[in-house]
């Protein structure tokens, strides 16, 4: 009983099946994670958000109609509870930014994840910020 509340649910949101299906392979290996739904665009992340209760939403910046920052400001506003990580293409120091400033906890580039997403998960799941180092 103690091991399944520590199990984190989360939702993915990602325009392009390949990235979600990769990632539900990436998380069905990992026990802490259990995969409570995905979304497509920023819109049904917002729904999502609501009818899932994620404990963590891995979310994409760029998706036609509602762009993930977008969404991630509308989600915090409405359930401040739900961790944000960012998981995109952009590995700037403004996309990084851009995350912090629409209230994501954490920032991860897609060309790290092999690496370093479950790492970041488990960190934003502990409301602990993670962001590149250089970028503060």
């Amino acid at each position: 009983m103690v091991l399944e509340s520590n199990i984190q649910r989360v939702l993915i949101v990602d325009d392009q099946e390949c990235i979600r299906k990769a990632l539900r392979g990436l998380l069905s290996t990992e026990p802490f994670f259990q995969l409570c739904g995905e979304a497509n665009d920023g819109y049904e992340a917002v729904q999502k958000a609501i009818e899932l209760d994620p404990q963590v939403i891995l979310m994409d910046i760029s998706m036609p109609g509602l762009d993930g920052l977008e969404a991630t400001r509308r989600i915090r506003k409405a359930h401040p509870g739900i961790e944000i990580l960012i998981f995109t293409q952009h590995e700037t120091t403004q996309a990084t930014r851009a995350a912090k400033e629409a209230g994501a906890r954490g920032c991860l580039a897609k060309s790290d994840a092999g690496h370093d997403l479950v790492v970041a998960l488990r960190t934003v799941c502990q409301h602990r910020p993670f962001f590149p180092a250089q970028i503060s």
